[in-house]
């Protein structure tokens, strides 16, 4: 019995060390035959960037009256549709008139009388300018006469005036839009004592197409856009410098693009910024006093700019901006880059890069600097690995063969000991 357990697990070691052997071999060949890692890689190229700045702002009515009334009343009707659109001179409250009808009634017989009395003194002074030469009338009453017709001339020029004034009281009953554009909600209501000149204004109009947006933008900021355009690392884009884009609160980009209209000439103390104004197309009304948006402005040009994609830069443990770079030699090297802004989804890199440098964008994690790559284009390294996914099978089916015929290892560790397939394996003299 001893003598048959021994020969079993003497055949057991006989079949256990050939899969040793093969597994070991099988290593060393993998070993041997390891490629270099594959990564993607740019090549970088010089280019014209445009240089933006996205600056907070406020959106300003292009216009804005504060009605007030001119004349003091009661207030006897609303003729306008709170929240809605009003045009210039549409009326839009009713002050009581009577009184100021009544003035003006006053005025017009005031006229009357002036002008009868003018016509008096003219046909006084036409009948003593006969008699002057002849000497039938006094130099003194000719005098008179004369002046007496000047007086009535200038009492009918006062009460035309006072006609004049007593009409535009009038007018003024009828409180009217000084501009067109949206007006917002009554301050007052019928039935209340408005006077001339009050402080509070009786309605709101506003002109929102167009619409104003005042941009702030930091003195500092506009110091080192001055310096670079002086030294001429920025040049200025004459077709589209006054170009303005809005984002809205909501992260909508706003249809319409903009102009810059002008810059403030004095830095405000509170904020250290200087505002700049902009003027938007506003048809739709989208655009309303008082939101907050922010402007994109083009304010340069760069010629020949640095561009990594922002997957390929990364940071060291001080901070500093780092890029993987292939050599000729196809091994990595870590080099410290100067990122000036984020432009799209790119970095500009304004020193320790140049032309024709190779940077990784793809694989960073699995290289290291020293090691020797195999660097793929971006481009062509994507299109293999988006073909490499699709021709990929959903699930590995093995093979017939493979199916059928288990290897040894499994046999001789699923069988049983006195199962037939380990029987197999025995030699004769065991089963003797």
């Amino acid at each position: 019995m001893t003598q048959r357990i021994d020969l079993r697990v003497l055949a057991a070691l006989f079949t256990l060390v050939p899969l040793v052997l093969l597994a070991g071999c099988s290593e060393s060949r993998q070993g041997g035959a390891q490629q270099p890692t594959e990564v993607a890689v740019i090549t970088l190229a010089p280019r014209s960037v445009n240089i933006t700045d996205e600056l907070p702002g406020r959106t300003t009515a292009f216009r804005v009256a504060e009605v007030r009334p001119q004349v003091s009343g009661i207030v006897q009707k609303r003729l306008f549709t709170e929240g809605g659109e009003v045009r210039a001179g549409q009326q839009l409250l009713q002050i009581d008139p009577a009184s100021y009808r009544a003035a003006l009634s006053a005025a017009e017989a005031a006229l009357k009388r002036a002008e009868a009395r003018l016509v008096a003194a003219k046909l006084l002074e036409e009948r003593y300018t006969p008699l002057i030469a002849a000497n039938a009338v006094s130099r003194q009453d000719y005098d008179d006469a004369v002046a007496e017709h000047a007086q009535a001339q200038a009492e009918v020029a006062a009460a035309k005036a006072q006609v004049e004034a007593a009409r535009i009281n009038v007018v003024y009953s009828q409180v009217l839009s000084p501009i067109s554009g949206r007006i917002g909600r009554a301050l007052v209501t019928e039935g209340a004592l408005v006077t001339a000149g009050q402080s509070q204004p009786l309605a709101l109009v506003q002109q929102l197409d167009p619409i104003y947006v005042d941009i702030s933008q930091s003195s500092a900021q506009m110091l080192r856009l001055q310096r670079q355009l002086a030294e001429g690392v920025l040049q200025k884009d004459e077709q589209n410098q006054a170009e303005v884009i809005l984002t809205l609160e909501d992260g909508r980009q706003y249809p319409e693009k903009g102009k810059l209209q002008f810059s403030e000439v004095s830095v405000d103390p509170g904020t250290g910024a200087v505002v700049l104004r902009a003027i938007f197309p506003n048809p739709r009304r989208e655009l309303l006093p008082g939101m907050f948006v922010r402007a994109q402005l083009i304010q340069g040009q760069r010629k020949e700019a640095i561009m990594v994609p922002q997957r390929g830069v990364t940071r060291n443990q001080r901070g500093e901006a780092t890029v993987l770079v292939v050599d000729a030699e196809n091994k990595v090297a870590e080099r410290v880059v100067a990122a000036d802004r984020v432009i799209a989804n790119e970095w500009l890199i304004t020193r320790g890069l140049a032309a024709g440098d190779r940077v990784v964008v793809d694989g960073l994690q699995k290289v290291r600097p020293g090691v020797v790559v195999r660097p793929v284009e971006a481009t062509e390294a994507a299109a293999a690995k988006s073909t490499a996914t699709s021709s990929e099978p959903a699930a590995a089916t093995p093979s017939p063969a493979s199916a059928a015929t288990p290897s040894p290892a499994a046999a001789g560790e699923n069988a049983a000991p006195g199962s037939g397939a380990n029987t197999a394996a025995v030699p004769d003299v065991a089963r003797r």
